[in-house]
């Protein structure tokens, strides 16, 4: 007598949803799989990866490249992100995810967007990134496997991954100005943000991107994701919140 195949996904949790956002949010490039359109095969190669404001996936790509070639005779791919450490690489987390690549049109507002926080990640590919046959697109998640070490395997949904919060189109006119304040006016604060919220070394970090859930930190390569304790409902709670977890950020680290 047979018995039921035991399913190895353990049932998604806020912990699971919480590490998927951050591997998305969190990477700076990974593996894009799409289909060959010269045989049908698959093809994986690496891209650069940033984030629009709800956590989708964005890459610059070139039209003479491979993946791009596949992007428009078949838009279905799969991402692969996820950063290895020191040992086993399988041991490290990492999200892979089934998703439809669309490309931006450029000079939309949409567009526009995703430069601009495609550039606060990547910025030396400003020396190429206005170049005609260089496009953006953006991934639009479907489903995604969450591995998050050994015997820690999730299925998430689009929902999971992706920020729906009512102050997402104010926020993305708010944002660059915000992040242009913060890091010229109060270094000191994001500096506090990454050393008390992400336990980051001392450095001149700078905050390169602002959304609903929480806010992204960079110094040089390394990158650091820090989410708000409650979703933002509205662009006005933005200043509220960064100023309350800079009071929070210098008690904790004067402590």
């Amino acid at each position: 007598m047979s018995e039921d195949k035991k399913d190895v996904l353990l049932e998604t949790d806020a912990e699971a949803v919480r590490l998927g956002r951050t591997l998305l949010r969190a990477g700076r490039f990974g593996a894009l799989a799409t289909l060959d359109p010269e045989d049908g095969a698959p093809f994986a190669t690496r891209v650069a990866t940033a984030t629009d404001m709800d956590g989708a996936p964005l890459i610059l790509v070139s039209g003479l490249s491979a993946h791009t070639k596949g992007l428009q005779a078949e838009p279905r791919c799969s991402l692969l992100v996820g950063e290895p450490g020191k040992g086993d690489p399988l041991a490290h987390p990492r999200l892979s995810l089934k998703a439809v690549a669309r490309r931006l049109e450029r000079g939309s507002r949409e567009q526009e967007r995703a430069e601009r926080r495609y550039l606060a990640r990547h910025p030396k590919a400003k020396l190429y990134i206005g170049f005609p046959d260089f496009a953006l697109y953006r991934l639009e998640p479907d489903i995604a496997l969450l591995n998050g070490g050994f015997a820690r395997a999730y299925r998430l949904s689009r929902g999971d991954l992706l920020s729906d919060s009512p102050a997402l189109d104010a926020l993305a006119e708010a944002e660059a100005g915000a992040v242009a304040h913060m890091n010229s006016d109060h270094a000191d604060a994001v500096e506090n943000y990454a050393r008390h919220f992400a336990r980051a070394a001392a450095g001149k970090w700078q905050l390169t991107g602002i959304d609903p859930d929480g806010i992204d930190l960079a110094l040089g390569d390394e990158t650091r994701r820090i989410f708000f304790a409650e979703p933002l409902q509205d662009a006005a709670a933005m200043r509220h919140t960064l100023v309350a977890m800079a009071k929070e950020a210098r008690t904790g680290l004067a402590g």
